[in-house]
């Protein structure tokens, strides 16, 4: 998929304030520092479109950015920010959860984990909590670049053995690295393929 136009359109605290032409959804999610706003700028060929810092905690809204006047990327809060308060941590889970669940446009999850780190507890619950849902999604592993090849793919195994012992069926797996632009193209065509069946 080719991505000619990418614009922000409108960011939100509440789903139901978003926008409601109908199109497809595509939210990406996931701890905060995971590399989400550096994976928006490389899949949109945009480098400032999602704000990116060393600073975790940065997303604190619902953003949305309509791509190719066809479908919209959604840049959700990370979790988990253990920096913030308790109450301040509650109202963004919420938005999260509300988002994840009231949202009839998206299509797909995209959740985000650092190929360079083990599963963690919080991960895990989260997509479990996906799953007892129904919510479709897919894993996306970052920061590829980091580690070499072999050691990615040992991480992305050792994952995957994991999240056997819960699913008798893993969703789709993408390994990425913004830095070196990998895992473009597959998630592009996942999405192209997705919309092409809707």
């Amino acid at each position: 998929m080719n991505i000619g136009k990418a614009e922000f359109v409108v960011s939100n605290t509440d789903y139901r304030k978003c926008p409601a032409d109908g199109r497809p959804e595509y939210a990406f999610i996931g701890r905060s520092n995971v590399g989400k706003s550096s994976l928006i700028n490389m899949l949109t060929n945009r480098k400032g479109l999602a704000m990116t810092s060393s600073k975790p905690g940065k997303t604190w809204l619902i953003n949305h950015f309509l791509i190719n006047d066809e479908w919209y990327l959604v840049d959700l809060p990370g979790y988990g920010y253990a920096r913030r308060g308790k109450g301040e941590r509650e109202k963004i889970e919420q938005m999260i959860r509300a988002y994840i669940l009231q949202r009839t446009a998206m299509t797909c999850l995209f959740v985000l984990l650092d190929s360079r780190h083990e599963a963690m507890p919080i991960d895990l619950a989260f997509m479990e909590w996906l799953g007892e849902n129904g919510v479709p999604f897919a894993i996306v592993f970052t920061k590829a670049d980091k580690l070499g090849v072999n050691r990615v793919q040992a991480n992305v195994n050792a994952y995957k053995e994991k999240l056997l012992e819960a699913w008798e069926e893993l969703p789709p797996i993408f390994v990425t690295s913004s830095t070196k632009r990998e895992g473009r193209e597959e998630l592009l065509q996942y999405i192209k393929e997705i919309n092409a069946s809707l």
